[in-house]
């Protein structure tokens, strides 16, 4: 059951190739109320960072994209809109598996894990104007009552995890009440609040693990987001630097 205005209008696509390119396409033609809804049965041509293509079997996901105007957000802090995005599925996944046998944690800067394994990702578009944010669209991509995974050898399910399926609306409702929740958070200027949760359930912090850095495979270790919301990590001597996606990626 919905709580909040995220979700109250929904439009519901039985195929399309991606809900955050029917968003987007969205905003250009008209003004859509927001915390409207775009989710769709099959999509096509799902989109994750760096052009991957997210494997979704046709209705047993959820694929979903979040249309916000948050105005209110200097550009600078645009990172925010990941932060409760990741939240918001955080808290979706821990309501539906027992925290105490499933690690569940989120990698940076975009994926949902548990056991080490992705089961949600995000894709955040922004719309701006004279650099300021005009537009959001959250995308939402969430590995429900999938049971095999060929293109993403990594990737998991709630139902495979728990030995049991899944009413991805249900789980979809509660996403957007959670949303609705950390958007309130951060409306309100409660960054520092919404940071430390984050910066919490990050996964591999203090840690030493392999990345490839620039195309060479390092061992760094994870010490958070810095204050621009990169990657923090530090090297064998010491010395801490920021990292953005394009720059790192984690070896498993």
């Amino acid at each position: 059951m919905l709580t909040g205005f995220i979700g109250r209008n929904l439009i519901f696509l039985p195929n399309v190739d991606s809900t955050n390119s029917y968003a987007m396409q969205l905003l250009k033609n008209v003004k859509p109320k927001e915390g409207t809804v775009v989710y769709a049965g099959a999509q096509t041509q799902g989109r994750g960072q760096r052009a991957k293509v997210w494997d979704s079997e046709p209705g047993r996901n959820i694929t979903m994209s979040v249309i916000l105007f948050p105005s209110f957000l200097e550009l600078k802090n645009q990172r925010f809109l990941y932060q409760i995005t990741a939240l918001a599925c955080y808290d979706t996944i821990a309501a539906n598996l027992d925290k105490s046998q499933f690690d569940i944690k989120i990698k940076w800067p975009n994926d949902i894990l548990v056991n080490s394994k992705k089961v949600s990702g995000i894709l955040i578009e922004n719309n701006l104007i004279e650099n300021k944010l005009l537009s959001s669209v959250l995308g939402i991509g969430m590995n429900v009552n999938q049971k095999k995974f060929e293109q993403q050898p990594n990737a998991t399910s709630l139902s495979l995890l728990s030995g049991r399926d899944f009413e991805p609306n249900e789980l979809m409702s509660q996403v957007c009440n959670a949303l609705v929740k950390y958007y309130k958070l951060l409306k309100g200027g409660k960054t520092e609040q919404i940071q430390g949760l984050y910066q919490k359930l990050l996964f591999g912090v203090d840690e030493w693990r392999e990345f490839a850095v620039n195309g060479k495979n390092t061992v760094l270790k994870v010490s958070g987001t810095g204050p621009t919301g990169l990657l923090l990590l530090e090297d064998l001597e010491g010395k801490q630097r920021e990292v953005d996606a394009q720059e790192v990626r984690w070896i498993f």
